[in-house]
């Protein structure tokens, strides 16, 4: 399988990547083709644009180079042609693997962790959510500095040679980034009492926690429950400090937070310095899990979440399902002669619900964040888990 897609463009400013991926023998294009739709999404992100993307099918990443030494030299020769600023792969390099190809492209090399982590570094405006992404920006850079080191060497009129002063010098850059973990690590656990003793002055109110994949609309469902302006947009992770609200329906206070969304692949380093942040999560009573249910893989999404939940607290907590998005569900209906077996996309809203999600019973509702549709129905529903918890 070659390259399957070329973006069209309508301007030529701005810097521009292509995207690279292997498929397994576990997995087909579909699925492929919406792991690099996000990627793409995660380059928009950060303010890149994808001219083309390259695929192939190996049973696993070549070891070395990630793909093949042919399928190598072709995304080479249309980065040079193009004069594409990166290359952006859609699974974590390895130290070898990043060495090997920063000695292929004159061009930076990202991958799926590196750019999430980029994405972090751009959107953390508090020096809390600053000193969170540099810890995680510096744990994933120390198994990695040989490679580092190399393309820095270029830069530098590569003076450094094996064993002589370009190893010293990665000696030096590992003690100064191990330095600058400890430090950052006791900065963070500083912050971290901090916020624990404003959590404990937050008295007796039960906890609301909005969590769920990136970009589903936590935000949007938040401003619309608190009447507040919470920074909300159309791209991945718009929101990284957790925000906290005081909200009162009927007279019945209870906190409500907007935490960090989920991703899959999500990388350990995030996972780990954004532990506060997930405190949130831990310490919340009621849980209300938002769906993107016009996504056509929302329930790949909603298994992500539950995992990524399941690392940050071992305790079952309530919950509730919001299935966001109503007003951007779509399916096409089959024709009557057509005798393939029917898809997701093959099912309308109804018939959906009556699938697993019935089972759910109260502890699911179907909103449009954006059309502000069942909103109400949604605020009731969370004032009577409230009052139960109260």
């Amino acid at each position: 399988m070659g390259e399957t897609k070329t973006t069209n463009t309508t301007d030529g400013r701005g810097q521009t990547a292509v995207l690279v991926a292997v498929m397994n023998d576990r997995q087909d294009e579909t699925q492929v083709t919406e792991y690099l739709d996000e990627l793409e999404f995660l380059a928009e992100t950060a303010g890149v644009r994808t001219l083309k993307r390259f695929v192939q099918r190996l049973a696993n990443p070549n070891s070395r180079t990630f793909v093949g030494e042919g399928k190598l030299a072709e995304i080479a020769a249309y980065v040079e042609e193009n004069e594409v600023d990166f290359v952006i792969f859609d699974d974590e390099l390895s130290p070898s693997q990043i060495r090997n190809l920063d000695k292929v492209f004159s061009r930076k090399i990202y991958d799926r962790t590196s750019l999430i982590l980029e994405i972090f570094a751009q959107r953390a405006t508090t020096a809390y959510a600053k000193t969170q992404v540099e810890l995680a920006q510096c744990q994933y850079l120390l198994p990695r500095l040989t490679g580092m080191w190399t393309h820095l060497e270029r830069q530098r009129g590569g003076t450094g040679t094996r064993g002589g002063a370009g190893e010293r010098e990665i000696e030096t850059d590992r003690r100064i980034v191990r330095d600058r973990i400890s430090r950052l690590k006791e900065q963070l656990k500083k912050i971290d009492k901090q916020m624990a003793v404003q959590r404990s002055n937050r008295g007796q109110l039960v906890r609301v926690a909005l969590v769920g994949y990136t970009n589903v609309g936590k935000s949007t469902i938040m401003n619309l429950i608190s009447k507040s302006e919470v920074f909300a947009e159309n791209k991945l992770f718009a929101t990284l400090d957790t925000t906290v609200r005081k909200v009162v329906l009927d007279n019945l206070p209870f906190l409500l937070s907007d935490t960090v969304g989920f991703i899959r692949k999500l990388p350990t380093e995030l996972v780990e310095s954004f532990k506060s942040t997930l405190d949130e999560v831990r310490e919340a009573d009621l849980l209300v899990h938002i769906v993107d249910i016009s996504h056509p893989t929302f329930e790949e999404q909603i298994e992500v979440v539950n995992r990524t939940l399941a690392e940050i607290d071992k305790t079952e907590k309530p919950m509730i399902m919001v299935f966001n998005k109503v007003d951007a569900f779509t399916f096409v209906p089959k024709e009557e002669d057509d005798l393939t077996p029917r898809g997701r996309e093959n099912i309308d809203l109804d018939e959906l619900k009556r699938t697993w999600m019935g089972k759910l019973q109260d502890n699911c509702i179907f909103i449009s964040a954006k059309e502000r549709t069942n909103i109400d129905a949604l605020k009731a529903l969370l004032y009577e888990r409230v009052k139960q918890i109260h």
